[in-house]
C-alpha cells in the first residue's frame, strides 16, 4: 500500500509538472481595457513582446476600451479560466469600486492576480503662457482664486484626473476639473492654453517638455527622474507628502489552474530581469517591481490596500462616474 501512494503521489507531481510545462498551447490574449496608443497599451505591448518569446506563444494585445476600464475588465473576467486570456490593468482597477455603482464583477474577487509589472510616476505640468512657475506659486494661486485654476484630465477615473483629485485634497485648495476624452484632447487643449495644467505621466507628456510647448512643476517621486533630471520633486518644492505612481498588474480570470498562474509568474520575472527590456521600461520612466513585489499575493495585497485607499479619497471628494 505504501510502495502504491508512492507510486501516485509521483505519477500527481510528474502530470502537475507536465501541465505548468505544456502551458501555454495556443496564443494568449491580453486585454487592455483603454485605447490603443495609451501607456497603459505601450506598456502591455512591451511585455507582450517580450513574454511572447519566453512563453514560446503568440501574445496578442485586444484593446476594450470604455466606461473607465470596466468594459475590458469585465470582459477578462467572463473569459475561459484556462490562462490563455489575460488583463493587463492601471491603477485604475482599484478606483472602480468607489466608482462605478452596480459593477458586474468584484476586482478582488474575481480576478486571479499573476504580477505587478511597473510603477509609472506622476508629472505636474502646465502651459507654458500660464504664470505661476514653482509649486508654491501655483499653490498660493489655487488658494487665492479658489476654483478658477483648469486642470485637464482624461476622464472620471483616469490618472491624471485621480492625480487632480488627490493633489487638491491634500493641498486643501479647489480648481476646475475639465474632462476630456482621453490624454490626447486634454494635452491639444493644455498646449493651446484653453487650460492650465494637467497631472499625467512622463510617457505622454515628455515630448512636450522636450519641445518647450509645455512646463513642468514637479514629479510626484521621492527622487528626481533619470530622463528629467532637472526637473524637482514635490518633497523639494515644499510638498513632503505627496507622492503618487501609476501602477500596473497582470491578471488572469478567477479559477485559473495554479499551474498556469506560476508559469505565467515565473515568465514575468524572467522577462523583467532582462537588461534591455528593463532599461527600455526606464527610459519610459517605468520602475520594474523587484523580489517580493513580485509574487502574485504581493499584487493582491496591494489591490486590496488600493481598493481601499481610493475608496475613501474619492467619497471625500463625492466623486462618481456614473
Amino acid at each position: 500500500m505504501r510502495n502504491i501512494l508512492k507510486t501516485l503521489v509521483a505519477a500527481t507531481l510528474a502530470m502537475a509538472s507536465a501541465a505548468v510545462l505544456a502551458f501555454p498551447t495556443r496564443p494568449i490574449t491580453v486585454i487592455v481595457p483603454y485605447a490603443a496608443g495609451g501607456s497603459t497599451d505601450v506598456l502591455a505591448r512591451i511585455m507582450g513582446d517580450a513574454l511572447s518569446q519566453e512563453l514560446g506563444q503568440p501574445v496578442i494585445v485586444e484593446n476594450a476600451g470604455g466606461g473607465g476600464g470596466t468594459i475590458g475588465t469585465a470582459k477578462a473576467v467572463r473569459a475561459a479560466n484556462d490562462g490563455h486570456t489575460l488583463l493587463l490593468h492601471n491603477m485604475g482597477i482599484a478606483t472602480a469600486p468607489a466608482l462605478y455603482d452596480n459593477l458586474s464583477f468584484d476586482v478582488t474577487k474575481d480576478l486571479e492576480p499573476i504580477a505587478l509589472i511597473g510603477d509609472v510616476p506622476m508629472i505636474l505640468v502646465r502651459n507654458k503662457d500660464f504664470p505661476p512657475s514653482t509649486v508654491a506659486e501655483l499653490l498660493q494661486t489655487m488658494k487665492d482664486k479658489p476654483g478658477q485654476v483648469n486642470f485637464s484630465h482624461a476622464g472620471v477615473g483616469a490618472t491624471s484626473h485621480l492625480c487632480a483629485v488627490l493633489l487638491t485634497q491634500v493641498t486643501g485648495t479647489q480648481a476646475t476639473l475639465v474632462p476630456y476624452r482621453g490624454t490626447g484632447p486634454a494635452l491639444q487643449d493644455l498646449i493651446a492654453g484653453n487650460v492650465d495644467l494637467i497631472c499625467d505621466q512622463p510617457v505622454s507628456t515628455g515630448p512636450h517638455l522636450k519641445a518647450g510647448s509645455l512646463k513642468p512643476y514637479a514629479v510626484a517621486t521621492k527622487e528626481r527622474l533619470s530622463i528629467m533630471p532637472d526637473v524637482p520633486t514635490f518633497a523639494e518644492s515644499g510638498l513632503p507628502n505627496f507622492e503618487l505612481a501609476v501602477w500596473h498588474g497582470i491578471y488572469a480570470p478567477k479559477g485559473t489552474p495554479p499551474q498556469a498562474v506560476e508559469r505565467l509568474n515565473q515568465a514575468i520575472r524572467n522577462v523583467l530581469a532582462q537588461p534591455a527590456l528593463a532599461q527600455r521600461l526606464l527610459d519610459m520612466s517605468v520602475v520594474a517591481p523587484q523580489g517580493d513585489r513580485l509574487a502574485p499575493q504581493a499584487l493582491r495585497d496591494h489591490l486590496q490596500a488600493e481598493v481601499k485607499r481610493w475608496g475613501e479619497v474619492l467619497k471625500a471628494a463625492g466623486v462618481k462616474a456614473n
